[in-house]
C-alpha cells in the first residue's frame, strides 16, 4: 500500500511543478497588467484626497472580491476542500449530487452578499464616518459616494470565489488566475478614455464593471463542466454543513484581517494627505512578487494537501509542505534585498509621472521598506494555513487572528502615535509585519496538535539562505553606494533603470552562488534544471 502511495506522489510532483510554472506565468501577466492599472491610477490621481477616498471606499468591495472570493480566499478554499473529495471523476461532468451542492452553496452566498451590499449602499455615510478619523468633509463625502457605486461588487465576490474553487477542483488552474485581469483592463480603459475626472467617480464605476466581467467570464467553463445555475434551498445537505463548518470561521478570520486594515485606515486618516494611498501602493508593490510566488505554489498544492489528509498520508504532507515553503523562502530573500536597496529607485521609475510626484514616491517607499519585513512570515503563514484548512480546521487561524487585533491596535498606537516611525506611514506597515510574524509563529506551534512537521530540515536550509542573503545584502549595498557616486550625472530614468538592472543581476548571481557554496538543496536543484534545459536546447 505504501509503495502505491509513494508511486502516486511521484506522479503528482511533476504535475504540481508544471502547474506551478503555468500559474506563475499567468499570475505574472495578471500582476503586470495590475501594475499598469496602478500606474495609470497614480498618474491620474497621484497621492491625493481623491485617491484616498477611492482606496478607503474600496476596502469593503475588496473584502468580497479579493479576500473572501479571491484565489486563496475562504470561499475558494472551502469549495476546494469539500468538492475535491466528493467529485467522483475529473474526466466526467458534474453529477446531480455535486450540482445540487453547488447550487445550494451559490444560493446561500448570493443571499448573504446581497444583504451585505444593500447595507453598504444605504449606510455608506455612516460607514465612512466610522472608518475615517480625520475631520475632512470632502474626503468623507467622496468616499461615501464611491462606496455606493461599488456596492454591487460585494454581491459578485463570494460567487466568483465558488467558481474559482470549482475550477481548481477540476484542475483548471489558468482561468481563475486570468479572471482578475479583466478588472484591471476595464479600469485602464475607462480612465484612459475619460481624461478629466476630479472626483474619481470613473474609477469607482470601472471597478464595479470590471468585477461584473469577472463573474460573466467564468460562466461558460462552469457550464462546460456540467454545472447548471438553479436556486436550491436544500440547506440540510450534509456536505453543505461541512462547507459551512469550514467557511464561517474562515470568513470570520478574513474579516478579522479586514479589521486590521480598518485599524490602519483609522490611524492613517490622521496622517498627512495621501498617506493611505501610499500604504495601498506599497501593498500592491509587495503583492506583485510575493503574490506570484504564493499563488503559483499554494494553489496547486492545496487540493493535494486535502487529498493526502483524506488518505492519512502524513509523510507526503510533510514533504510537500517543506518543499513548498522552502522554495518560497529561497525566492523571498532576493525580493527583500531588492526592496531595501532598490525600492525608492523602482517606485520612482514606475510611478513618478503626472500627478504622482517625488513626495508620493518617498511616502510609498517608506511604507514598503517596513512592509518587506513581513515577506518571510507571510509566505509561512499562508502555507501553514492551507494545512489547517486541509484538516477542515479554519477555527484555529480565526482565533489566532482574533487575538491579534489587540496586538495590532497596540502596535499602531506605539509605532504611529508615540514613535512616529517613518512619519507614521512606516509605523503602520511595520506593525503589519510584526503581527504577521506573531500569527505565523503561533500557527506553526499549534499545528503539532494535528501533524508533526519537519521543521528541523526546513529551518536548517533557512539558516543557509539567511547567511547567503545577509552577505548578498552588504555586497549590493556597497554596489549601490558606488553606483550613486559615479553615475549620478546620467538622465534620471536611465540612471534608475541601469541601477536596478545592474544591482538586481548582482543580487541574484551573488545569492545563488553563495547558496551553491553552502550546498543548499534548492539552489542545486535550480542549477541542475537550468543546465538540463541548456543541454536540451543544444541538442
Amino acid at each position: 500500500m505504501s509503495a502505491n502511495i509513494t508511486s502516486n506522489n511521484e506522479k503528482k510532483a511533476p504535475s504540481v511543478l508544471r502547474a506551478a510554472w503555468l500559474i506563475a506565468v499567468v499570475t505574472i501577466v495578471s500582476k503586470l497588467i495590475g501594475f499598469v492599472r496602478d500606474v495609470v491610477i497614480a498618474n491620474c490621481y497621484g497621492a491625493s484626497t481623491v485617491s484616498d477616498a477611492y482606496f478607503y471606499a474600496y476596502q469593503l468591495p475588496a473584502l468580497a472580491i479579493i479576500l473572501l472570493g479571491g484565489v486563496g480566499g475562504p470561499f475558494h478554499s472551502a469549495t476546494v476542500a469539500v468538492f475535491s473529495k466528493i467529485i467522483p471523476s475529473l474526466k466526467e461532468k458534474a453529477n446531480s449530487e455535486v450540482n445540487s451542492l453547488f447550487n445550494t452553496f451559490l444560493t446561500a452566498s448570493f443571499i448573504f452578499f446581497a444583504v451585505f451590499a444593500l447595507l453598504c449602499f444605504v449606510f455608506s455615510d455612516q460607514i465612512m464616518r466610522f472608518i475615517i478619523s480625520g475631520n475632512n468633509p470632502e474626503l468623507l463625502s467622496l468616499a461615501s459616494l464611491h462606496l455606493k457605486i461599488m456596492s454591487p461588487v460585494l454581491i459578485v465576490g463570494g460567487i466568483v470565489g465558488i467558481y474559482y474553487g470549482i475550477l481548481i477542483s477540476y484542475r483548471e488552474f489558468i482561468l481563475p488566475n486570468v479572471s482578475p485581469i479583466l478588472m484591471s483592463v476595464v479600469i485602464i480603459a475607462m480612465i484612459t478614455l475619460v481624461k478629466h475626472d476630479n472626483t474619481g467617480i470613473v474609477l469607482a464605476w470601472a471597478t464595479t464593471i470590471g468585477a461584473m466581467c469577472q463573474f460573466v467570464y467564468q460562466l461558460p467553463k462552469i457550464r462546460q463542466l456540467g454545472f447548471r445555475l438553479r436556486p436550491n434551498f436544500d440547506f440540510n445537505n450534509i456536505h453543505f454543513h461541512q462547507i459551512c463548518e469550514l467557511l464561517f470561521p474562515a470568513v470570520l478570520s478574513s474579516t478579522i484581517g479586514q479589521v486590521y486594515i480598518y485599524v490602519d485606515m483609522f490611524f492613517a486618516s490622521a496622517l498627512k494627505e495621501g498617506a493611505w494611498t501610499a500604504i495601498g501602493y506599497s501593498n500592491r508593490v509587495f503583492q506583485f512578487p510575493v503574490g506570484i510566488l504564493v499563488t503559483a505554489f499554494l494553489v496547486p498544492l492545496f487540493p493535494i494537501f486535502s487529498k493526502l489528509v483524506n488518505q492519512s498520508d502524513f509523510n507526503s504532507i510533510r514533504r510537500y509542505f517543506n518543499k513548498g515553503v522552502g522554495v518560497l523562502f529561497f525566492a523571498s530573500f532576493p525580493i527583500i534585498i531588492g526592496v531595501w536597496i532598490l525600492g525608492y529607485d523602482g517606485i520612482k521609475l514606475i510611478f513618478e509621472h503626472g500627478a504622482f510626484d517625488d513626495r508620493a514616491t518617498f511616502m510609498v517607499t517608506q511604507a514598503l521598506w517596513f512592509l518587506a519585513f513581513s515577506i518571510l512570515p507571510y509566505v509561512f503563514r499562508d502555507s501553514i494555513t492551507r494545512v489547517y484548512y486541509s484538516f477542515n480546521d479554519s477555527a484555529t487561524p480565526f482565533l489566532i487572528a482574533l487575538c491579534s487585533i489587540v496586538l495590532k491596535v497596540f502596535l499602531n498606537w506605539l509605532l504611529v502615535v508615540k514613535l512616529a516611525i517613518g512619519s507614521g506611514i512606516g509605523g503602520i506597515t511595520l506593525s503589519t509585519s510584526l503581527v504577521t510574524l506573531f500569527n505565523a509563529c503561533v500557527l506553526g506551534i499549534l499545528i503539532k496538535k494535528k501533524i508533526e512537521l519537519d521543521y528541523k530540515s526546513l529551518f536548517l536550509n533557512f539558516g543557509k539562505m539567511l547567511l547567503a542573503g545577509g552577505i548578498t545584502f552588504f555586497v549590493c549595498w556597497g554596489m549601490a553606494i558606488w553606483f550613486n557616486q559615479f553615475f549620478a550625472t546620467l538622465p534620471t530614468k536611465v540612471f534608475e533603470l541601469t541601477k536596478i538592472i545592474s544591482i538586481g543581476f548582482l543580487c541574484i548571481a551573488c545569492y545563488i552562488f553563495l547558496n551553491l557554496l553552502y550546498k543548499m538543496d534548492y539552489a542545486i536543484e535550480l542549477k541542475d534544471r537550468l543546465l538540463a534545459k541548456i543541454k536540451q536546447k543544444i541538442r
